[in-house]
Protein backbone atom coordinates (compact mmCIF):
# COMPACT_ATOMS: atom_id res chain seq x y z
CA UNK A 1 0.00 0.00 0.00
CA UNK A 2 0.71 3.81 -0.64
CA UNK A 3 -0.48 6.66 0.59
CA UNK A 4 -0.40 10.05 -0.92
CA UNK A 5 -1.30 14.06 0.65
CA UNK A 6 -3.98 15.50 -2.47
CA UNK A 7 -2.50 19.38 -2.51
CA UNK A 8 -5.75 20.93 -2.95
CA UNK A 9 -4.24 23.41 -5.06
CA UNK A 10 -7.52 25.26 -5.23
CA UNK A 11 -7.39 26.30 -1.92
CA UNK A 12 -3.11 27.25 -1.73
CA UNK A 13 -0.68 29.44 -3.90
CA UNK A 14 1.85 27.76 -5.37
CA UNK A 15 4.51 28.47 -2.88
CA UNK A 16 2.14 27.09 0.33
CA UNK A 17 1.76 23.96 -2.00
CA UNK A 18 5.56 23.15 -3.05
CA UNK A 19 5.79 23.42 1.40
CA UNK A 20 2.94 21.66 1.91
CA UNK A 21 4.26 18.91 -0.18
CA UNK A 22 7.61 19.26 1.41
CA UNK A 23 6.46 18.69 4.69
CA UNK A 24 4.23 15.69 3.59
CA UNK A 25 7.38 13.62 2.91
CA UNK A 26 8.68 14.67 6.67
CA UNK A 27 5.76 12.91 7.68
CA UNK A 28 5.48 10.07 5.98
CA UNK A 29 3.74 10.22 3.11
CA UNK A 30 4.62 8.39 -0.38
CA UNK A 31 3.49 10.61 -2.71
CA UNK A 32 1.57 13.74 -3.17
CA UNK A 33 -1.66 14.29 -6.48
CA UNK A 34 -2.44 17.68 -7.63
CA UNK A 35 -5.38 19.09 -9.66
CA UNK A 36 -4.47 20.45 -12.49
CA UNK A 37 -7.47 23.26 -13.10
CA UNK A 38 -7.37 26.45 -14.51
CA UNK A 39 -10.06 27.78 -12.08
CA UNK A 40 -11.04 26.82 -8.27
CA UNK A 41 -14.78 25.01 -7.61
CA UNK A 42 -15.77 28.06 -5.39
CA UNK A 43 -14.42 31.77 -5.21
CA UNK A 44 -13.93 31.11 -1.41
CA UNK A 45 -11.00 28.32 -1.63
CA UNK A 46 -9.24 31.77 -4.21
CA UNK A 47 -6.56 29.65 -5.87
CA UNK A 48 -5.24 27.72 -8.96
CA UNK A 49 -1.94 27.99 -9.63
CA UNK A 50 -0.62 25.80 -13.01
CA UNK A 51 0.03 22.57 -11.80
CA UNK A 52 3.23 21.37 -13.90
CA UNK A 53 5.07 23.80 -12.88
CA UNK A 54 4.43 23.42 -8.99
CA UNK A 55 5.01 19.69 -9.44
CA UNK A 56 8.14 20.20 -11.07
CA UNK A 57 9.41 22.83 -7.93
CA UNK A 58 8.55 19.75 -5.87
CA UNK A 59 10.36 17.56 -7.98
CA UNK A 60 13.43 20.01 -7.41
CA UNK A 61 13.04 20.26 -3.38
CA UNK A 62 12.21 16.61 -2.28
CA UNK A 63 13.67 13.53 -2.54
CA UNK A 64 11.85 10.48 -2.26
CA UNK A 65 8.03 11.22 -2.61
CA UNK A 66 6.07 10.78 -5.94
CA UNK A 67 4.47 13.00 -7.58
CA UNK A 68 0.76 12.88 -9.51
CA UNK A 69 -1.35 14.95 -11.43
CA UNK A 70 -4.69 13.87 -10.57
CA UNK A 71 -6.33 14.34 -12.97
CA UNK A 72 -4.73 15.86 -16.45
CA UNK A 73 -7.27 16.13 -19.43
CA UNK A 74 -5.80 15.95 -22.35
CA UNK A 75 -7.85 16.38 -24.98
CA UNK A 76 -9.33 20.71 -24.64
CA UNK A 77 -7.07 23.20 -22.86
CA UNK A 78 -4.22 20.65 -23.80
CA UNK A 79 -2.95 19.05 -26.85
CA UNK A 80 -1.88 15.47 -25.65
CA UNK A 81 1.44 15.82 -27.38
CA UNK A 82 1.91 18.94 -24.89
CA UNK A 83 1.52 16.04 -22.21
CA UNK A 84 3.86 13.48 -23.61
CA UNK A 85 6.40 16.14 -23.64
CA UNK A 86 5.30 17.64 -19.96
CA UNK A 87 5.03 14.31 -18.47
CA UNK A 88 8.42 12.92 -20.14
CA UNK A 89 10.30 16.20 -18.82
CA UNK A 90 8.61 15.73 -15.65
CA UNK A 91 9.58 12.21 -15.39
CA UNK A 92 13.43 12.70 -15.63
CA UNK A 93 13.71 15.75 -13.49
CA UNK A 94 11.81 13.97 -10.76
CA UNK A 95 14.01 10.59 -10.94
CA UNK A 96 10.83 8.61 -12.07
CA UNK A 97 8.66 9.66 -9.41
CA UNK A 98 5.83 11.00 -11.66
CA UNK A 99 2.30 9.24 -12.63
CA UNK A 100 0.61 11.01 -15.16
CA UNK A 101 -3.13 11.11 -13.62
CA UNK A 102 -5.51 11.22 -17.10
CA UNK A 103 -9.24 11.80 -17.43
CA UNK A 104 -11.70 13.56 -19.56
CA UNK A 105 -12.00 17.11 -17.43
CA UNK A 106 -14.82 19.44 -16.36
CA UNK A 107 -16.12 22.30 -18.10
CA UNK A 108 -14.86 24.49 -15.31
CA UNK A 109 -11.44 24.29 -16.41
CA UNK A 110 -11.40 23.39 -20.21
CA UNK A 111 -14.04 25.78 -21.32
CA UNK A 112 -11.15 28.36 -21.07
CA UNK A 113 -9.64 28.24 -24.76
CA UNK A 114 -13.28 29.06 -26.33
CA UNK A 115 -14.06 25.67 -28.35
CA UNK A 116 -16.98 24.50 -26.58
CA UNK A 117 -17.28 21.47 -24.62
CA UNK A 118 -18.03 18.56 -25.85
CA UNK A 119 -20.83 16.13 -24.95
CA UNK A 120 -20.36 13.04 -22.82
CA UNK A 121 -19.58 10.37 -26.04
CA UNK A 122 -17.55 12.85 -27.81
CA UNK A 123 -15.32 13.55 -24.84
CA UNK A 124 -14.77 9.82 -24.43
CA UNK A 125 -13.65 9.26 -27.91
CA UNK A 126 -10.93 12.18 -27.17
CA UNK A 127 -9.69 11.16 -24.60
CA UNK A 128 -9.10 7.18 -26.27
CA UNK A 129 -7.73 9.91 -28.70
CA UNK A 130 -5.43 11.23 -26.50
CA UNK A 131 -4.27 8.47 -25.00
CA UNK A 132 -3.18 6.72 -28.28
CA UNK A 133 -1.42 10.21 -29.08
CA UNK A 134 0.96 10.45 -25.90
CA UNK A 135 1.53 6.57 -25.85
CA UNK A 136 2.58 6.72 -29.77
CA UNK A 137 4.92 9.87 -29.06
CA UNK A 138 6.19 7.88 -26.54
CA UNK A 139 7.56 4.87 -28.58
CA UNK A 140 9.67 7.85 -29.38
CA UNK A 141 10.92 8.79 -33.14
CA UNK A 142 8.22 11.11 -35.34
CA UNK A 143 4.61 10.74 -34.91
CA UNK A 144 1.97 11.38 -36.78
CA UNK A 145 -2.26 10.81 -35.99
CA UNK A 146 -5.37 11.13 -37.74
CA UNK A 147 -7.97 10.55 -35.65
CA UNK A 148 -11.52 11.45 -35.41
CA UNK A 149 -11.31 14.49 -32.85
CA UNK A 150 -7.37 14.73 -32.70
CA UNK A 151 -4.40 15.04 -34.93
CA UNK A 152 -0.84 15.18 -34.40
CA UNK A 153 1.68 15.95 -37.43
CA UNK A 154 5.06 14.32 -37.33
CA UNK A 155 6.23 15.31 -33.92
CA UNK A 156 8.92 13.77 -31.30
CA UNK A 157 9.68 13.76 -27.95
CA UNK A 158 13.25 13.93 -27.71
CA UNK A 159 13.64 13.37 -24.17
CA UNK A 160 12.27 10.46 -23.02
CA UNK A 161 12.43 9.02 -19.51
CA UNK A 162 14.23 5.31 -19.08
CA UNK A 163 11.27 4.21 -17.29
CA UNK A 164 7.83 5.58 -18.79
CA UNK A 165 4.96 7.12 -16.22
CA UNK A 166 2.53 5.08 -15.47
CA UNK A 167 -0.58 6.81 -16.96
CA UNK A 168 -3.45 6.28 -14.53
CA UNK A 169 -7.04 6.71 -16.58
CA UNK A 170 -10.03 8.27 -13.99
CA UNK A 171 -13.01 6.09 -14.28
CA UNK A 172 -16.38 6.26 -12.63
CA UNK A 173 -17.95 3.41 -14.87
CA UNK A 174 -17.07 0.20 -17.08
CA UNK A 175 -15.73 2.05 -19.70
CA UNK A 176 -13.34 4.38 -18.78
CA UNK A 177 -12.35 1.52 -16.69
CA UNK A 178 -11.70 -0.74 -19.79
CA UNK A 179 -9.58 2.18 -21.53
CA UNK A 180 -7.48 2.67 -17.88
CA UNK A 181 -6.96 -1.26 -18.83
CA UNK A 182 -6.08 -0.77 -23.04
CA UNK A 183 -5.22 2.15 -23.11
CA UNK A 184 -3.28 3.32 -19.76
CA UNK A 185 -1.00 1.08 -17.11
CA UNK A 186 -2.68 1.99 -14.28
CA UNK A 187 -6.63 2.97 -12.59
CA UNK A 188 -7.61 6.24 -10.56
CA UNK A 189 -10.59 6.40 -8.87
CA UNK A 190 -13.10 8.55 -6.28
CA UNK A 191 -15.42 5.87 -4.57
CA UNK A 192 -13.94 2.40 -2.61
CA UNK A 193 -15.95 0.54 -6.01
CA UNK A 194 -14.76 -3.32 -6.27
CA UNK A 195 -16.13 -3.00 -9.58
CA UNK A 196 -14.02 -0.40 -11.03
CA UNK A 197 -11.15 -2.33 -9.89
CA UNK A 198 -12.76 -5.84 -11.32
CA UNK A 199 -13.50 -4.15 -14.62
CA UNK A 200 -9.63 -2.74 -14.53
CA UNK A 201 -8.46 -5.63 -13.96
CA UNK A 202 -10.93 -8.18 -15.88
CA UNK A 203 -9.80 -5.92 -18.74
CA UNK A 204 -5.84 -6.99 -18.56
CA UNK A 205 -4.84 -4.20 -16.07
CA UNK A 206 -2.04 -4.83 -13.89
CA UNK A 207 -0.83 -1.30 -12.89
CA UNK A 208 -1.11 0.39 -9.62
CA UNK A 209 -4.86 1.46 -8.61
CA UNK A 210 -5.65 5.24 -6.99
CA UNK A 211 -8.20 6.33 -4.99
CA UNK A 212 -9.16 9.50 -3.64
CA UNK A 213 -10.57 9.50 0.04
CA UNK A 214 -12.17 13.08 0.93
CA UNK A 215 -11.16 13.78 4.61
CA UNK A 216 -11.67 17.62 6.96
CA UNK A 217 -8.73 17.36 10.13
CA UNK A 218 -9.39 19.54 12.76
CA UNK A 219 -9.22 19.76 16.48
CA UNK A 220 -13.39 19.17 16.32
CA UNK A 221 -15.56 17.24 14.59
CA UNK A 222 -17.55 20.98 13.92
CA UNK A 223 -14.65 22.71 12.91
CA UNK A 224 -13.66 20.20 10.27
CA UNK A 225 -17.06 20.46 9.01
CA UNK A 226 -17.50 23.85 9.05
CA UNK A 227 -14.43 24.46 6.91
CA UNK A 228 -15.30 21.33 4.85
CA UNK A 229 -18.62 22.78 4.00
CA UNK A 230 -17.22 26.59 2.98
CA UNK A 231 -14.64 25.05 0.67
CA UNK A 232 -15.76 21.50 -0.31
CA UNK A 233 -19.47 21.67 -0.56
CA UNK A 234 -19.14 21.11 -4.51
CA UNK A 235 -18.26 18.10 -4.47
CA UNK A 236 -21.51 16.69 -3.33
CA UNK A 237 -23.11 17.76 -6.11
CA UNK A 238 -22.32 14.59 -8.18
CA UNK A 239 -20.31 14.13 -11.44
CA UNK A 240 -22.95 14.86 -13.48
CA UNK A 241 -23.36 18.58 -12.39
CA UNK A 242 -19.40 18.85 -11.38
CA UNK A 243 -18.17 18.07 -14.97
CA UNK A 244 -20.69 20.32 -16.69
CA UNK A 245 -20.80 24.09 -14.75
CA UNK A 246 -18.45 26.65 -15.86
CA UNK A 247 -17.13 28.72 -13.22
CA UNK A 248 -17.09 29.36 -9.72
CA UNK A 249 -20.27 31.23 -8.94
CA UNK A 250 -22.32 28.42 -10.83
CA UNK A 251 -20.92 25.67 -8.53
CA UNK A 252 -21.52 28.63 -5.39
CA UNK A 253 -25.69 28.22 -7.06
CA UNK A 254 -25.26 24.62 -7.23
CA UNK A 255 -24.61 23.80 -3.67
CA UNK A 256 -26.57 26.50 -1.99
CA UNK A 257 -28.82 23.55 -0.83
CA UNK A 258 -25.60 21.21 1.25
CA UNK A 259 -26.21 21.00 4.49
CA UNK A 260 -23.09 20.85 7.12
CA UNK A 261 -24.73 17.56 7.61
CA UNK A 262 -24.66 16.50 4.30
CA UNK A 263 -20.60 17.31 4.58
CA UNK A 264 -20.32 15.41 7.20
CA UNK A 265 -22.17 12.23 5.83
CA UNK A 266 -19.61 12.43 2.76
CA UNK A 267 -16.29 13.29 4.61
CA UNK A 268 -14.43 11.83 7.55
CA UNK A 269 -13.85 14.65 10.29
CA UNK A 270 -12.71 15.37 13.42
CA UNK A 271 -9.32 14.44 15.17
CA UNK A 272 -10.55 10.52 16.07
CA UNK A 273 -7.98 8.15 13.98
CA UNK A 274 -10.65 5.29 13.70
CA UNK A 275 -12.65 6.81 11.09
CA UNK A 276 -10.09 7.37 9.10
CA UNK A 277 -8.96 3.97 9.53
CA UNK A 278 -12.23 2.65 8.65
CA UNK A 279 -12.20 4.57 5.41
CA UNK A 280 -8.35 3.34 4.76
CA UNK A 281 -9.69 -0.10 5.37
CA UNK A 282 -12.93 -0.20 2.99
CA UNK A 283 -10.83 1.17 -0.33
CA UNK A 284 -8.36 -1.61 0.62
CA UNK A 285 -10.92 -4.19 0.46
CA UNK A 286 -11.95 -2.76 -2.83
CA UNK A 287 -8.70 -3.35 -3.75
CA UNK A 288 -7.42 0.10 -4.40
CA UNK A 289 -3.70 0.26 -3.52
CA UNK A 290 -2.47 3.82 -3.57
CA UNK A 291 -4.62 5.74 -1.42
CA UNK A 292 -4.74 9.88 -2.03
CA UNK A 293 -6.03 11.47 1.77
CA UNK A 294 -7.73 14.75 0.70
CA UNK A 295 -7.63 17.27 3.94
CA UNK A 296 -10.40 19.76 3.92
CA UNK A 297 -10.03 21.24 7.44
CA UNK A 298 -8.43 24.53 8.09
CA UNK A 299 -5.29 23.43 9.26
CA UNK A 300 -2.79 21.37 6.55
CA UNK A 301 -0.23 21.44 9.10
CA UNK A 302 -2.46 19.59 11.62
CA UNK A 303 -3.41 17.39 9.26
CA UNK A 304 0.06 16.47 8.33
CA UNK A 305 1.16 16.00 12.28
CA UNK A 306 -1.97 13.95 12.59
CA UNK A 307 -0.97 11.35 9.79
CA UNK A 308 2.36 11.48 11.53
CA UNK A 309 1.42 10.55 14.94
CA UNK A 310 -1.95 8.88 14.90
CA UNK A 311 -2.46 7.04 11.25
CA UNK A 312 1.49 6.19 9.77
CA UNK A 313 1.92 3.16 11.45
CA UNK A 314 -2.00 1.90 12.14
CA UNK A 315 -2.47 1.57 8.53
Amino acid sequence: MRYGYKLMAEGFGPKELIRQAIRAEEAGFDFVEISDHYHPWLEEQGHSPFAWNVLSAIAARTDRLGLATGVTCPTVRYHPAIIAQAAATLAIISDDRFTLGIGSGERLNEHVTGQGWPSVRVRHEMLTEALDIINLLWQGGYQSYDGKHLQLDDARVFDLPDRLPVIAVAAGGSGAAELAATHGTGLFATEPRKDLVDTFTGAGGRGPKYAEIATAWAPTVEAAVEQAHKTSRWSLSGWKVMAELPNPVNFDAASQTVRPEDVREKFVCGPDPKPYLDAVTTYREAGFDHLVLMNAGPDPDGFLDFFAKELKDRM
